[in-house]
């Protein structure tokens, strides 16, 4: 068991407060078997105030002689024997990631942790991994930890897969013939048998996030740290890394998985944290924490389109309203299935050479349907009259009844202008597909095809 240099451990020590054995109380024959002392369980992970704190404009580092280093060094060792004092945050200088962060994890949990985007996620990952130093805080780590947050992590790409994960496993903390004994089934998971002897820089994004999950489920950390870069992976692929996942917690491991899929979160975690600007704003069960999740977006769509800071991108174009309408001589706020629609998107400034990609979602953070401006089509038209913006027409509104959250991005020339989250929530109503009533709560799906039956007489 490896404990990391940040954790303080704690120690038990009785105090002159203790009840001491009373005249009556029974004393221990030669006999009599001791009293067994109570378990004690210790979490695998503490988190104590934990601050990550980024400048912005921050100049090249220099090059720092070996001098240098080792005064850096003994600062840090300083800190680290004091409480480290916060430094007050200001928005001209930096921002605060993560701010005041406590929490603890048990051995066998399977930890969710949501939020929008920016909200510290992966910046709380990547301190638990140890990939960077909290600004204020510590954290304490009983065991071996494997990460996953992002393509090709601990991977060095001139080495082939067969060289990677024996790499990999060394870094683990593990021995060569425990390697060896867990090598075919890692292989076999990955599904990369043919190029295990091909340079990893030569891999498709897949192979390689096929390969580094492999190596960090099956080399037997005691926290597997899981970010979403599953989502690269093919469908039938992320379903056999979320089913080793959940066996992996139940073979008394701990995981960490952050997702923007909260049927997954759900399905997979049996805690949930939400973040929220960098501090924790629940922690409770997973199915709380998807609530309270899915309820702040709800609140975020109400708030001015305009006004909204919860965004990425250059910034130059920014996105302003979207409206959703029926399109047909009863025209309507009101969508209903089998209605033809038109989505309506006002930019900051005019959109010559602009790009839109919305995303429907479900309830769950479950993706329904995708909408692409650059995948052009011969029935796309460009119109003099629009000026800053931007419309899809659909003439059969396929969705089925029920609730729709909207993610847009901008881009224009390949770079991402705007994107937000949660940028508009979508109702759509009972309705009809040729004839056919589409009604909720009854058909099951996120879909009504239109569709025909050929019966005998």
């Amino acid at each position: 068991m490896i404990q990391s240099w940040w954790a303080v451990p704690t120690l038990q020590i009785p105090t002159p407060h203790s009840p001491l054995p009373t005249p009556h109380s029974p004393l221990p024959t030669s006999h009599s078997p001791l009293p067994t002392p109570p378990k004690m369980t210790h979490p695998i992970i503490t988190a104590e105030s934990l601050g990550k704190y980024y400048k912005l404009g921050r100049s090249p580092e220099r090059y720092q002689s070996l001098r240098d280093t080792l005064a850096s060094q003994l600062r840090h060792m300083r800190r680290g024997l004091t409480r480290r004092r916060r430094v007050a945050p200001s928005l001209e200088d930096g921002f605060w990631a993560l701010n005041d962060v406590s929490f603890s994890v048990n051995q066998g949990d399977r930890l969710g942790i949501i939020g929008h985007n920016g909200a510290g996620k992966s910046t709380l990952l990547k301190i638990l991994s140890r990939i960077t130093e909290p600004t204020t805080g510590r954290i304490g780590l009983r065991g071996r930890v494997a990460s996953l947050l992002e393509v090709g992590t601990g991977f060095h790409p001139e080495l082939s897969g067969r060289e990677n994960i024996f790499l990999n496993g060394a870094i683990l903390g593990m021995g060569k013939v425990e390697i060896h004994r867990k090598f075919d089934e890692i292989v076999a998971f990955a599904e990369v048998e043919k190029f295990l002897d091909t340079p990893v820089k030569r891999y498709s994004s897949g192979m390689y996030v096929r390969l580094a999950f492999a190596v960090a489920a099956h080399l037997e950390p005691e926290i597997l740290i899981v970010d979403e870069v599953l989502a690269v992976g093919d469908t039938a692929f992320q379903k056999k890394c979320l089913g080793k996942m959940e066996a992996v917690g139940k073979e008394g491991r701990t995981v960490l998985f952050v997702s923007h899929n909260m049927g997954v979160i759900q399905a997979l975690c049996n805690r949930g944290i939400v973040l929220k600007k960098g501090q924790v704003v629940l922690d409770d069960s997973a199915q709380k924490a998807v609530s309270t999740y899915l309820s702040n977006l709800e609140t975020a769509v109400s708030q001015d389109l305009a006004e909204r800071q919860d965004r990425r991108g250059i910034g130059n174009i920014r996105l302003q309203k979207i409206e959703a309408y029926t399109a047909d001589e009863y025209q309507s706020s009101t969508l209903a299935t089998g209605r033809p629609v038109r989505f309506i998107f006002s930019l900051n400034r005019p959109t010559a050479g602009v790009s839109c990609i919305f995303t429907l979602y479900d309830q769950y953070g479950n993706a329904v349907v995708n909408f692409n401006s650059s995948i052009h089509s011969q029935a796309d038209q460009i119109k003099d009259n629009l000026h800053n913006q931007i419309v899809c027409e659909c003439d059969t509104l396929t969705l089925m009844p029920g609730r729709y959250r909207m993610n847009v991005a901008i881009f224009k020339a390949k770079e991402l202008e705007d994107y937000l989250e949660a940028a508009a929530m979508i109702d759509v109503k009972d309705g009809e597909i040729q004839g056919r009533p589409v009604l909720s709560g009854i058909q099951p799906g996120h879909l009504a095809i239109p569709h025909r039956w050929l019966m005998p007489a």
